[in-house]
């Protein structure tokens, strides 16, 4: 019998199990060119708040027309709210305060890089991974969008130019009680950003507020992303969870949903995501899945951005395929896409990598859909693309020392990253 994990096994029991509502509608959107109109579309219509959370909003045309939609919003009175990563959208945020001067809208960056010694803060390796956005429609309720898609044109890469294809994304339109989460979450990560910047003026009218407890608790909440929610077994379609990552009491709570849903397939596994090397816990569920019948599908990068986190994905190549993981290197395009499918029980879009920094690190949210419909569709999509893809052949190279020697560099680097992250343990 293998050896328990008793270190994870303690990180699980202090996460909440994801919680299941009712009554939302969940639409999949691919790329850019079917999320941006649905946002700017949301935009003009909210009448009263517009919240807006990603890692990049870069200076394109696709990004100023996105940045003019939200000025517009806010010259009519809507109190529009933007935070953006200060690592991911360091290039551009000059150009974007140069756009938002004079307007009414109220930005702030997540651990700003501004200043050389900025660097040497703690934490500044934890960086906002979420791409988040959400308006009230006018009419009482919300609408919400999730996913992986940064503010930038899906034919434009940051590392190699503009491209004929358009990368491979996805994110998600939720309507309904779930959009109240991830409402909460956005203002929490608006309100960390504004706080660090300006705790010293926060505590001092916490100090002169004759309500201190309630005003000190009423912040407590906000900087949680706390969200009051429908009942559980609200058995009403379309059910859904929105989960985030964070360093306070969720710190494994989507590496849990994954590994709980591999555990119970019994059909198929398909997952999609550029950045490739789960821990133990994780490749156990795969390969045991694989072994007892269940078709285990990776959808990996086969145009590479990042080389080293290349090398880290293939060092698991020939152990994943000798238990019967299936693997293929998508190359039309940047594969930028974070989903999965289980069976057609299970499905989820978000942010979050399947690496170190997503699931140890970055601050991360992904939308879990247990919808038939919902999950056939996403499905489907894979199906086209794996069919546009390469699967990975040949037999299996044999453990050698050649590739135990591999698969401890790659470790050894990425537990010494998270140590000097602040991250201790084995990964």
């Amino acid at each position: 019998m293998a050896p328990v994990d008793l270190a994870h096994l303690r990180a699980w029991t202090t996460v909440p199990a994801p919680r299941f509502v009712g009554g939302n509608r969940v639409d999949l959107l691919e790329g850019g060119n079917e999320l941006f109109p649905r946002m700017r579309e949301a935009i003009a219509a909210a009448a009263r708040e517009v919240w807006l959370a990603t890692y990049i909003f870069h200076d394109d045309d696709t990004a100023r027309s996105l940045l003019d939609d939200l000025c517009r919003a806010a010259a009519r009175g809507v109190a529009v709210h933007v935070v953006l990563d200060g690592f991911g959208s360091n290039g551009t945020l000059p150009a974007i305060r140069r756009r938002l001067e004079g307007t009414a809208v109220q930005l702030e960056v997540f651990r700003p890089l501004e200043r050389w010694w900025a660097w040497l803060q703690p934490g500044q390796l934890r960086r906002l991974h979420q791409k988040l956005c959400v308006c009230d429609t006018g009419e009482g309720g919300e609408v919400a969008f999730v996913g992986g898609i940064n503010v930038i044109d899906d034919r434009l890469d940051l590392r190699h130019g503009w491209t004929e294809q358009p990368r491979l994304d996805f994110a998600v339109e939720v309507r309904g009680p779930l959009a109240t989460a991830v409402h909460a979450t956005a203002r929490a990560m608006w309100a960390r950003a504004h706080l660090a910047r300006g705790w010293r003026e926060e505590v001092r009218t916490l100090a002169r507020s004759a309500a201190r407890m309630d005003r000190a608790k009423q912040l407590v909440r906000q900087l949680r992303g706390a969200a009051e929610l429908a009942a559980e077994d609200d058995p009403r379609p379309m059910r859904a969870a929105f989960l985030v990552r964070d360093n306070l009491r969720q710190r494994r709570a989507i590496e849990r949903s994954y590994v709980e849903a591999i555990r119970a397939a019994r059909e198929r596994v398909d997952i999609a995501v550029p950045y490739f090397y789960p821990g133990r816990v994780f490749r156990r569920a795969l390969r045991r899945a694989a072994r007892r019948g269940v078709r285990v599908r990776l959808l990996l990068q086969g145009k590479v951005d990042y080389r080293i986190a290349a090398i880290a994905a293939r060092a698991l190549y020939d152990e994943l395929r000798a238990n019967g993981v299936r693997i293929y290197e998508y190359t039309p395009a940047f594969l930028h896409a974070k989903v999965a499918v289980v069976d057609e029980q299970w499905a989820t879009v978000g942010s979050s990598n399947i690496d170190p920094l997503s699931l140890l690190l970055n601050l991360e949210a992904n939308v879990v859909v247990r919808d038939t419909g919902f999950a056939r569709s996403l499905g489907a999509r894979f199906e086209a693309l794996f069919a546009l893809s390469t699967e990975v052949s040949g037999k299996p190279a044999r453990a050698g020392w050649r590739g135990w020697l591999r698969r401890a560099g790659v470790a050894w680097a990425a537990n010494l990253y998270l140590r000097v992250a602040g991250i201790t343990g084995r990964y």
